[in-house]
């Protein structure tokens, strides 16, 4: 895998490992891991497909700005309903995942955790090198798997767009 670009966390550069995604190309698979109903879960890119999906991804759900991106996409989301598919991606476990999501009342969107081998952190070009977490960003597919929208955002601290985000799910539909 590659290196590309970078990031910064409070101000400091770093680097993503891996092929950044373009926008217009069709979406990597992942394995993720989702603690649901008591139990594992694998959820997988066909788990997205037939519908526009919109996927969150954050460095930790341990973390003020973490929780505000997904709660701040799980109020904007409870108004598409069922009409569009919602992930939050992270590398925190599964069980810590559900229990945040369980606590806050997050039920516009499923959490995947990328624990098990960090593929979507590696295929979708989001793995902190030096931290080994994941990076923020933001995609929106549409029904078929294809990105038609894709923000990493550069400074890790900083929260993404989410008025553009919401807009281009919107338009996907």
């Amino acid at each position: 895998m590659g290196r590309h670009g970078a990031v910064t966390f409070k101000g400091n550069p770093l680097t993503l490992a891996g092929e950044p995604i373009a926008v217009g190309t069709q979406a990597p698979d992942f394995d993720l891991v989702a603690f649901d109903a008591g139990a594992m879960q694998h959820i997988h890119k066909a788990d997205l497909l037939g519908k526009p999906a919109i996927i969150s991804v954050v460095p930790s759900l341990d973390t003020p700005v973490c929780q505000i991106q997904t709660k701040t996409f799980n109020k904007r989301l409870a108004a598409l309903g069922d009409s569009v598919t919602a992930l939050t991606v992270s590398l925190d476990l599964p069980f810590a995942m559900s229990r945040f999501c369980g606590a806050e009342d997050i039920q516009s969107l499923r959490c995947g955790s990328d624990y098990m081998d960090r593929s979507f952190g590696q295929h979708w070009g989001l793995l902190i090198e030096e931290l080994k977490i994941l990076a923020r960003a933001v995609f929106v597919l549409d029904s078929k798997g294809v990105v038609c929208y894709a923000q990493v955002v550069k400074e890790v601290a900083s929260e993404p767009d989410y008025d553009a985000a919401i807009a281009a799910l919107e338009k996907a539909k």
